[in-house]
This record gives C-alpha cells, sequence and structure tokens, in this order.
C-alpha cells in the first residue's frame, strides 16, 4: 500500500504557529487568565476585523453559536426554523436546543446550498428564522433568501462554520444577515486545539444579548439579567486561533490552488461530478467533493489504497434517528438523499501536495472506470 494521504493535515498547520503557540501559552500561564484573558478580547476584535463585522463573541464552540443567537433574536418554544436537510446534525440540533422546531428544507442540484425556493414553500405562520448553511466552504445563497423573505418578519442566520474567509458577491460571512455562527472544531479553516465557536453581527443590541447569555446571562460577575448558560473561549484556544488567523488568508488562497488543480486533473472525467464555486462565491474550499455512482464501492477503494477521503455528509438530517420525530421518510427531500448517496470529500488543506493530488485521482479515475 502507498503512503497513506489524509483528508487534512493538522499537524502541518501546527509546526508553522507552533513558535506563536509556545509564547502565547507561557504568557497566559504567567498571567493565569485562563478564563476571559486578554488573548479573547484580542481575538474577538482581530476576527471581527477580518470578516468585517461590528461584534464578535468568542463561545465554546460553533453549536452553542447558533443557539445563542436564536435565543438572542427572542426565539424558542411553537416556533419554527427553517434550515437545509444535508448539514451536520448540530445545526438541527441547536435549533431543537433552543426550544423551536425545525423544519427541513431541500438543497439545489448544482451546489447543495439551501434552495431558497424550497424555503419558500416551507413558510408558515410559525416561520421566525431560516438558517442558511454555507456548505463545502462557500456562502449559502442570502440574497436570494432575502428576496424571498422580504416582508415576512423573519430572521436570516448563517452557519458559517465552513466559510471562514469565503466571501459573496464581495461580502463576507455574516454580512448578508441578521448574525452568522461558526466554528473553530481543529478541522475547519480557522481550528482551535480544541472546541471553540463565535457569533459575529453587526447589531449591537444582539451582540450584548448573546454575550450575556453566554456567560450565565450576565456581563459581571454575579449580576444576571437574564437566564444564561456557560459558552465561553477558552483563553488557550483564543491565543491559537489568534496565531491561525493571521495566516488564514495564505491558507485560504493555497486550498484556492489545490481546489485548481483538482479541477484541472479530474477535467473531462465525465464519471466524475464536480461541485462548482456560484456565481459571485469566493470560495475557501474546507472542503472538495465530488459525485461517483456506485459511490460506497468507490470510497472503499480509496481507502484501500490509502487515501483518506470521507463523506459530509452520509445521511440527510430527516432520516436520523434523531429527528425521526418530525415524521419525514425517504423521498421528502429527494435532492439531499440523492447527494447523500454520491458525495465523496476528497483530501484537501493548505499543505497538500500536488504528487498527492494526483495519486488521490489516479485512484478515483481508475475506481470510477
Amino acid at each position: 500500500m502507498t503512503a497513506s494521504i489524509a483528508l487534512t493535515d493538522l499537524a502541518a498547520q501546527h509546526r508553522e504557529i507552533e513558535q506563536d503557540v509556545r509564547e502565547g501559552f507561557e504568557r497566559v500561564l504567567a498571567s493565569a487568565s485562563f478564563i476571559g484573558g486578554s488573548d479573547v478580547g484580542e481575538f474577538e476584535r482581530e476576527f471581527a476585523s477580518f470578516c468585517g463585522a461590528r461584534e464578535c463573541i468568542g463561545v465554546a464552540n460553533g453549536t452553542d453559536a447558533i443557539e445563542l443567537i436564536l435565543r438572542g433574536l427572542g426565539i424558542g418554544s411553537g416556533d419554527e426554523v427553517l434550515l437545509p436537510a444535508n448539514t451536520f446534525i448540530a445545526t438541527a440540533g441547536a435549533v431543537h436546543r433552543s426550544g423551536a422546531t425545525p423544519v427541513f428544507v431541500d438543497c439545489d442540484d448544482k451546489y447543495l446550498l439551501i434552495d431558497p425556493d424550497c424555503v419558500r414553500s416551507r413558510l408558515t405562520p410559525r416561520t421566525r428564522a431560516v438558517i442558511g448553511v454555507d456548505l463545502y466552504g462557500q456562502i449559502a445563497p442570502f440574497d436570494h433568501l432575502a428576496d424571498i423573505l422580504a416582508g415576512y418578519d423573519v430572521a436570516i442566520v448563517e452557519d458559517a462554520a465552513q466559510s471562514q474567509g469565503a466571501t459573496r458577491r464581495c461580502r463576507p460571512i455574516g454580512a448578508h444577515v441578521a448574525a452568522a455562527a461558526t466554528s473553530f472544531y481543529p478541522g475547519k479553516n480557522l481550528g482551535a486545539y480544541g472546541d471553540g465557536g463565535a457569533v459575529l453581527t453587526d447589531d449591537k443590541e444582539l451582540a450584548a444579548d448573546v454575550r450575556a447569555l453566554a456567560n450565565h446571562g450576565g456581563i459581571n460577575r454575579y449580576d444576571h439579567r437574564l437566564p444564561g448558560f456557560n459558552s465561553r473561549l477558552d483563553t488557550l484556544q483564543a491565543v491559537v486561533l489568534r496565531a491561525k488567523l493571521r495566516r488564514l488568508g495564505c491558507w485560504n488562497e493555497a486550498r484556492r490552488r489545490a481546489a485548481r488543480r483538482y479541477d484541472q486533473l479530474l477535467e473531462g472525467a465525465n464519471s466524475i461530478r464536480r461541485i462548482p464555486a456560484a456565481p459571485g462565491n469566493m470560495h475557501v474550499w474546507h472542503l472538495y467533493v465530488v459525485r461517483v455512482r456506485d459511490r460506497d464501492r468507490v470510497l472503499a477503494q480509496l481507502h484501500e489504497s490509502g487515501i483518506a477521503a470521507s463523506i459530509h455528509y452520509p445521511l440527510p438530517l430527516h432520516l436520523t434517528d434523531a429527528f425521526s420525530w418530525l415524521g419525514h421518510g425517504p423521498g421528502d427531500f429527494p435532492v439531499a438523499e440523492a447527494a447523500s448517496r454520491t458525495i465523496i470529500s476528497l483530501p484537501i488543506h493548505p499543505h497538500i501536495t500536488y504528487d498527492a493530488q494526483a495519486r488521490v485521482c489516479e485512484v478515483l479515475l481508475g475506481a470510477v472506470g
């Protein structure tokens, strides 16, 4: 078997930032400011600036970030929140935890992003929010969603866990919506050394509510103005994120180069369907996803050749046991279901080499015949 080709390479990232992280950790250890240390505030300001947002609130993880936005908007029991069926379960889980009911919609067949026409068909008087998910590294069609929702009292929220540094019509994450939630899970384009997340918004009142909710319902110790919970970004994780943020632009450009290499290597392969960037989108290629027939057999051949390809995601949320109570079945969201049977995520990261990509494509092309 040839040498293993990893889906992502966090060790290579660490080698680039090791000295910055070591110095930052020593600074935090010396001050013993493990909760709410100065690096958290500095990272929030730096990430807000990077995204062009007025406010950034660091939280414990991306799931909390979505829930905090919904709670900050006053969304809860009796309300409905629309979201795509083809997303990670955390998106729907956050809606459920807020007390609202998740309402699934289908995706479009070309980009696999939330389909605005399907959103239109699922609106009810109980709809309070729509969550667009930025999938694989490109921003969802929020401009089209805004057109459909004009005149409705419905908030638009962005799940930007896969799109840090992406833009749509030259506008970054958070610029199209009431608020954006992102995740700093280690494998993200901007990943911590553990869990972490953030909320981005231009709404100062919403930002204040989110910050309070994430800190037991108050800004100052023992001054709790509303029921909240504990969801804070750790200072040590902020150190890591600050070091990575300084390199994120270069790393995203390296991902774009890698995506272009895959495009060239797979050009003309009619049995492999690539998922392109939508018009107006600057993609950051968190994942490079292709669609093939007989996916499970093709994936097995990749694995047998030492290539760590994956599936994002193997089951639409309406078919999971966790949300069976919503009463859906096979055929309810046919585009998402068809995609789940055909998608494969190929290895991509800022440090992947041409030779590794050529090997991936050699095996993939041989497998699809």
